[in-house]
């Protein structure tokens, strides 16, 4: 089982679905900018968060997290919704719509 673990800034929707599975955790302590006060909570599948070895297995993933919040900081937070999945960590945008004509 992969561990998915989503980043959503406070005050914010996520952009798209979070997990496949059917429940949301949302961890209790969230992650903040060092050098502003953005703050984003984390989600993750219920299941695989009350596997026993999950703060092991989810620290590497919240590490990367963390980088790329503090990475958003040049851009003013616009990214709003952060996924990661191993060691990659996407940026979830909203679609842009199209200009009407």
């Amino acid at each position: 089982m992969n561990l998915r673990i989503a980043a959503i800034r406070s005050g914010t929707d996520p952009v798209r679905k979070l997990t496949t599975g059917s429940f949301q955790r949302w961890l209790e302590a969230p992650l903040t900018c060092p050098k502003c006060d953005a703050t984003y909570n984390l989600a993750v599948d219920w299941d695989q968060s009350s596997d026993r070895w999950f703060p092991e297995t989810s620290r590497p993933l919240i590490t990367l997290l963390k980088k790329a919040i503090f990475m958003g900081h040049t851009t003013n937070h616009r990214v709003t919704h952060f996924e990661t999945e191993g060691v990659i960590v996407e940026s979830v945008t909203p679609p842009i719509p199209e200009p009407k004509q």
